[in-house]
């Protein structure tokens, strides 16, 4: 619309629009941006309540403490392990099961995707679910952390949906007229036409498993194979702050004043390797998205 033409009707409403949207980005950003300067800030500052838009008393002792601590370097390996194991996993069973799915020639897909959605509307529990883990001794595995739940079906869906419409059939019967395979033409041609799908997939392993605790808190009894949120859930919940880090100051309000900025710090160290991922998998992320939920 020509801005002449605009009336004051039309600019009262962006300007309602704007205002709404610049609280609601402040709602959310505020937070975030408060866990990094208290992270940085003199904790004694915090607790008085002076530290609200700037840091005050700037000290890295908090992120010293953190990164002295062996608790968290075992958590960020057991997540590493974790995220990168249960990622390639997950993404193997979602796209082969998407793709089989979105073949029309696939014999019996119907009824296979009939029972898929049953199990989206319907499940068998947290402790069947922890019977069945624990018969098949995963118990205080790695396996534990990465089997249970490889597969989400909603995931399927949309890279069944992402196929259908990016794959032509005529590529196919094209492919198999010059003798290729089902296995060599879905490794040689449809896995390098759909990056765009499998970098979303990557994206939504990686988050669920680097951000899950519960899978953790339930089957796993062991510290060492704790992962990194579990830790972190320790920390802000329950204030388990290892005696490692603070075993070096005498007052118990000095103790802490320190665990509340070992908290932040810890927030800030668990996010930053996602904060990284996220750009060089966002350029893939609307594509492969879009496609993937029309016709959902």
């Amino acid at each position: 619309m020509n801005p002449l033409n605009r009336t004051k009707g039309d600019k009262a409403f962006d300007a309602v629009n704007v205002t709404l949207l610049t609280l609601g980005c402040l709602l959310v950003l505020y937070p975030l941006y408060f866990i990094l300067i208290a992270s940085i800030s003199d904790p004694n500052r915090i607790f008085a309540g002076d530290v609200l838009f700037l840091p005050k008393g700037i000290t890295f002792d908090g992120y010293e403490r953190i990164f002295s601590d062996p608790g968290i370097w075992n958590g960020f390996k057991n997540t590493f392990l974790y995220s990168s194991l249960g990622t390639a996993i997950s993404v193997t069973l979602t796209i082969t099961a998407g793709y089989a799915l979105s073949r029309t020639d696939l014999v019996g897909r119907n009824v296979i995707m009939i029972f898929l959605l049953i199990t989206l509307f319907f499940h068998g529990g947290m402790i069947p679910t922890y019977l069945v883990v624990r018969d098949l001794g995963m118990v205080n595995t790695v396996w534990a952390m990465v089997i249970p739940n490889a597969v989400g079906l909603w995931n399927v869906i949309i890279c069944r949906t992402f196929f259908q419409t990016s794959i032509p059939k005529d590529m196919l019967e094209a492919a198999q007229i010059d003798g290729c395979n089902d296995l060599k033409f879905f490794s040689k041609i449809v896995v390098p036409l759909s990056k765009p799908i499998i970098a979303v997939m990557v994206l939504f392993h990686v988050v669920t498993h680097w951000n899950s605790f519960f899978d953790a808190l339930i089957y796993l009894n062991n510290d060492s194979l704790y992962p990194l949120q579990l830790i972190l859930r320790n920390l802000l919940i329950q204030s388990e702050v290892s005696s490692q880090m603070i075993g070096d100051i005498e007052s118990n309000q000095a103790q802490l004043a320190v665990a509340e900025q070992i908290k932040y710090g810890v927030i800030i160290v668990s996010s930053i390797p996602l904060l990284i991922l996220y750009p060089f998998l966002q350029k893939y992320f609307v594509k492969g998205v879009m496609i993937g939920s029309i016709k959902g």
